[in-house]
């Protein structure tokens, strides 16, 4: 939620700056992550349990993209850059080691 909020906080400053392409990208894609794994928490099974955690890393995988973007077209600096894929980061680990221990939970 953490990231999200400040994913949001990004959007308005990049639509300020009328940056609108990558600002809907990411704002789809960073706020995503959290939604797909509360809905994880209410899964039919563990393998739609899996399959939403792997769809939250996919979306922050993106997300990692569009950070890197924004910082190599100059819309964002360095220091907003690195605070923020650090925790794109730090939420992927999570995810993968999350979706190999449902894995092998499952068996």
């Amino acid at each position: 939620m953490d990231f999200a909020v400040e994913i949001i906080a990004l959007v308005k400053e990049l639509k300020q700056q009328k940056e609108n392409i990558i600002s809907n990208q990411i704002g789809r894609s960073g706020t995503s992550i959290g939604a797909n794994i509360r809905e994880a928490n209410y899964a039919q099974g563990k393998k739609d349990f899996i399959s939403k955690l792997e769809i939250a890393l996919k979306e922050a995988s993106e997300t990692g993209y569009w950070l890197e973007l924004l910082y190599r077209t100059k819309y964002i600096d360095e220091a907003t850059y690195k605070k923020l894929d650090d925790k794109c980061t730090t939420i992927r680990v999570m995810l993968i080691a999350s979706c190999r221990t449902a894995k092998g939970n499952i068996n």
